[in-house]
């Protein structure tokens, strides 16, 4: 009796060191996995948007656009939206621009919500390219887009969500609004003119995808996707989105209506791949992060399950990226070792 009651207490003990040993191991790996993009500070971007300043100097503003030509090189934004969906902006955070190509992730997501991924990517294709933004790429041999992040995909992607006149703009632009809780978001009448009278690659485009057969009706589809590259957002307004994209489509107040991790690993999929157009392969090795920029002199970003970040000049490189927005970037990324290829 005596050697069975210390027996139990001996195993009481030894269960007991077993626990607290294993405490002290989950209290270190709790530890060890703290977010380090908890750390982000006010501090922190305004020094990485500082040593990055005048990087402007190293690229031109999209002149090509009239209207984006008038844009002031030396303006400049930063923000990022935490985990926790704190957000923290530095710089020029009022300053409002277009958001270009950017808003090709979101028409994406309308159009697989409405028609499904395979209908959508059937048209077109998951593929990367080493060609420019308005590049024809093989419309002329296959028929099809190369990807829905390159213009000729972007505006069939437009052109598919469903609804007559400008309803799929509506659409995207209520998205928009949504993701970033800001119905104050509107187009730039100007902007748009001005890409419409311009744009005639675009129409080129528009009308092979017409003659193959992948699209319907009249220019009224491609008169959406020039006003939805039109809308004006800001630096803030890009990071909502990326974090939106980072976590399954949640938003940063942790709205989950639209919550599907499919889609969002299709969107950063397609980032990665093709969003920062034919610099993508460059900037995947560098910056290692779902991205899409637009060249108005945006660069929205997504690290996935954690932050988004988003950043601005409109002073561009040859592929039509934001200089300073990608050496912010890129300074954010190697100071929190956020590149996904470890």
């Amino acid at each position: 009796m005596k050697r069975s009651k210390f027996s139990k207490l001996v195993f009481g003990i030894l269960f007991a060191c077993v626990l607290s040993i294993g405490g002290s191991a989950s209290a270190k790996k709790i530890i060890n996995n703290t977010d380090v993009t908890q750390t982000i500070t006010t501090q922190m971007l305004s020094s990485i948007l500082e040593d990055n300043r005048e990087f402007y100097k190293q690229g031109v503003v999209a002149d090509y656009i009239p209207e984006l030509g008038k844009m002031d090189p030396k303006a400049i934004a930063f923000s990022v939206v935490k985990h926790n969906g704190e957000v923290i902006n530095v710089g020029d955070v009022q300053k409002r621009f277009t958001i270009q190509s950017i808003s090709k992730t979101v028409a994406l997501m309308i159009a697989v919500q409405e028609r499904g991924e395979k209908d959508v990517l059937d048209k077109m294709g998951y593929y990367g390219t080493n060609m420019p933004f308005n590049h024809f790429a093989n419309l002329e041999t296959t028929g099809k887009p190369l990807n829905p992040m390159m213009n000729a995909g972007a505006i069939l992607t437009t052109g598919l969500i469903e609804g007559e006149g400008d309803k799929p703009l509506q659409k995207i632009l209520d998205m928009i609004r949504y993701i970033t809780k800001d119905n104050s978001i509107e187009y730039s009448e100007k902007v748009y003119l001005s890409e419409k009278e311009t744009g005639h690659r675009n129409r080129g485009m528009f009308y092979l995808m017409k003659n193959n057969g992948l699209i319907e009706g009249t220019e009224d589809k491609l008169d959406n996707y020039f006003r939805q590259c039109s809308i004006e957002v800001t630096a803030e307004h890009l990071a909502k989105i990326g974090y939106f994209f980072a976590n399954q489509c949640v938003r940063y107040d942790g709205d989950d209506r639209y919550k599907s991790s499919e889609m969002s690993k299709l969107i950063q999929s397609q980032m990665l791949i093709a969003g920062m157009y034919d610099g993508s392969g460059e900037y995947a090795r560098n910056v290692g992060l779902p991205s899409k920029s637009g060249v108005g002199g945006g660069i929205m970003v997504s690290v996935p399950g954690r932050i988004g970040v988003g950043a601005f000049s409109a002073s561009l490189d040859a592929s039509g990226n934001s200089v300073a927005g990608y050496h912010m970037i890129l300074d954010l990324v190697n100071k929190l070792d956020l590149n996904l290829f470890k």
